[in-house]
C-alpha cells in the first residue's frame, strides 16, 4: 500500500487532483459558512471563499503539486503574482457563473457553487501547469 501511495504521489496530476480536491472542500465550506452562519449575500460570501481558498491552493501547489523550490519571499513573489493574477480570471468565471446559476437560473446557491467547480478546477490546473508553476521544480 505505501509503495502504491508514493507511486500515486510522484504523478503531478494525481497530486493537483488531491489537492484540488481539497481546495474546492475549502471553497465550500467556506462559501456555505459566510452564507449560513454569517448570513452573508451571495456575491461576497462567493468572493471571500475564492480568497480564501486561493490562499490555501497557492501553498499547496507551490510546495505539494508543482513542488517549487523557491525560499524565501524574493523567489516567491514572481509565482505568487501569476498564480492570483491566473485565479483572478477564474474567479470572474467562478463569481459569473454562480451568480448566473444561483440568481438567474435559480439553483440552490450550494448546487450552482458545486457545479461551476469543475470548470474552474481544470483552468486552474491549465494555468498553474503552463503558467505559473514553470520554473524552480524539484521534480515532476
Amino acid at each position: 500500500m505505501r509503495k502504491w501511495v508514493l507511486k500515486c504521489y510522484k504523478n503531478s496530476v494525481i497530486r493537483y487532483v488531491f489537492f484540488g480536491g481539497c481546495t474546492t472542500l475549502v471553497n465550500l465550506a467556506t462559501f456555505f459558512i459566510f452564507r449560513r452562519l454569517f448570513h452573508l449575500s451571495l456575491n461576497p460570501a462567493n468572493f471571500l471563499s475564492i480568497v480564501l481558498a486561493g490562499s490555501f491552493a497557492y501553498v499547496v501547489n507551490s510546495k505539494y503539486v508543482f513542488q517549487e523550490s523557491c525560499h524565501g519571499l524574493r523567489q516567491h513573489l514572481p509565482s505568487c503574482l501569476r498564480f492570483f493574477s491566473a485565479r483572478g480570471v477564474t474567479m470572474f468565471l467562478e463569481m459569473g457563473g454562480v451568480w448566473l446559476l444561483v440568481d438567474v437560473w435559480k439553483m440552490p446557491d450550494m448546487v450552482g457553487k458545486f457545479l461551476i467547480q469543475f470548470c474552474v478546477l481544470v483552468l486552474n490546473y491549465i494555468f498553474s501547469k503552463f503558467f505559473v508553476f514553470t520554473g524552480g521544480k524539484k521534480g515532476s
